[in-house]
């Protein structure tokens, strides 16, 4: 009984644990980096070996939610101009930048609707995809990159960790029906690919910050790190509230709450000032603090009432 509390305990805490040795061991995350997508996409096949193909659809839930999406980031960036150029832009592609490829494996964890925020999330890529490189060359401080350069560059960075996943599962279901199966009955896997993701992915972010930081950038530094949480809570917020209506409360918020970060740094450093970049690196942090705190809950909960 004392190994299995201790283990309970220790699992409770993985991606804490995980995010501080991240920040601690972030001078020497370079040599872990590669593994990023090779974590996304074997996660994203665990998940995707749970969902039937006939599920993935669109419908009023996930309108509701990009409408939602876009609002909030226009509304950030016309008023927080005030506060300077690179704070408004920053937080707007707090907004603007599209669901994590990862969501749908922190939804299922959580008890949510795999499918609901998989639909989600290849629509909303695919707007960041057409609509980005004209809004970003519109506000930001490079109109010179190109449509066709912006539109290719985020296609490639995450339409194959969207849509390979999703092949290879259902590809599996046919081909190899016992392996699908005993993937589906394990999804306890990703869990752990999760927690090391997310060691690469904070020490990533902390060495990109120190490397932008100078003393001069204090004040739009703690400005930026303040709203990004700020945008962060809002978005999951609005996300379990939008999703309430339709009864995917857990979806919703990871939906609008789990971003891309990834690609909000580079879409940041392709358009804006790189000081603008601080604010999705920050929110690398703050959506998974977010999530750590909401997986402790729900195994929690579910302990107690088994």
């Amino acid at each position: 009984m004392h190994t299995t509390g201790w283990k309970k305990t220790l699992k409770d805490w993985m991606l804490p644990i995980a995010m501080a040795g991240g920040a601690l061991f972030h001078e020497w995350i370079h040599y872990l980096t590669f593994l990023s997508p090779y974590l996304i996409f074997l996660m994203l096949t665990v998940t995707y070996c749970r969902v039937e193909p006939r599920d993935l659809r669109l419908g009023p839930f996930h309108w509701r939610l990009l409408i939602a999406q876009m609002m909030m980031a226009l509304i950030a960036l016309l008023m927080l101009l005030p506060l300077g150029h690179n704070v408004a832009t920053g937080v707007f592609i707090c907004f603007f930048v599209p669901t994590a490829t990862a969501a749908p494996v922190i939804t299922s964890m959580l008890g949510g609707s795999i499918t609901k925020v998989a639909s989600y999330s290849l629509l909303c890529n695919l707007f960041v995809a057409f609509s980005g490189p004209v809004i970003l060359a519109a506000i930001g401080d490079h109109p010179e990159i190109g449509f066709f350069e912006s539109f290719l560059m985020i296609c490639r960075s995450v339409v194959p960790l969207l849509i390979l996943p999703m092949i290879t599962a259902f590809s599996l279901a046919k081909i190899w029906p016992r392996a699908h199966d005993c993937i589906r009955d394990n999804q306890s896997i990703s869990f752990y690919m999760w927690a090391l993701a997310l060691f690469i992915v904070v020490g990533s972010s902390v060495s990109f910050v120190i490397r932008v930081y100078t003393p001069a950038l204090i004040p739009q530094l703690i400005m930026l790190l303040v709203l990004s949480f700020l945008a962060c809570i809002a978005q999951f917020a609005v996300g379990k509230a939008a999703g309430r209506k339709y009864h995917e409360v857990i979806a919703g918020g990871q939906a609008l709450g789990q971003k891309n970060t990834v690609l909000g740094i580079w879409l940041a450093l392709a358009y804006l000032n790189p000081v603008a970049s601080i604010a999705p690196a920050g929110y690398v942090a703050w959506h998974n603090i977010v999530n750590s705190w909401q997986l402790i809950r729900y195994r929690r909960h579910s302990r107690r009432e088994a």
